[in-house]
């Protein structure tokens, strides 16, 4: 099956603006900014939270173990790398409107996604 280049493209994108903003402030807005969020606030967001659809049209869920040992499901990622037809997601959990890394990742196959929902931009600490 081959990859879908418009999922394949808007992955890459988010990518690297995350892997741009992490460091980098401006007050510019508007399409070129180099950050993530608004700028009114100049907080620079390091993450935009994405949930995926399943060609079924079901939320892409994946497992992951808590700080406790007990085993949850989130259907919230941060990118963390597309390299060929995969993408490296990391695992995200919530608590309320709080998004904390979960330290785990997952990789599947952009050809597996139909479609992207893009969240919040959020900062996450310790990635």
């Amino acid at each position: 099956m081959s990859t879908n280049n418009c999922i394949k493209n808007l992955l890459k994108f988010i990518c690297l603006l995350q892997n741009n903003s992490i460091n980098t402030c401006s007050l510019d807005d508007g399409c070129t900014k180099p950050f993530l969020g608004p700028s009114i606030t100049n907080i620079c967001y390091n993450t935009r939270i994405i949930t995926l659809y399943k060609k079924n049209g079901e939320i892409f869920e994946a497992s992951y173990i808590d700080e406790n040992g007990i085993v949850n499901n989130s259907s919230l990622f941060r990118i963390n790398r597309v390299k060929g037809d995969c993408v490296n997601l990391l695992i995200l959990s919530s608590n309320g409107d709080n998004y904390i890394s979960t330290g785990q990742y997952i990789t599947i196959k952009i050809s597996c996604i139909c479609a992207v929902k893009c969240l919040a931009d959020v900062v996450i600490e310790n990635l």
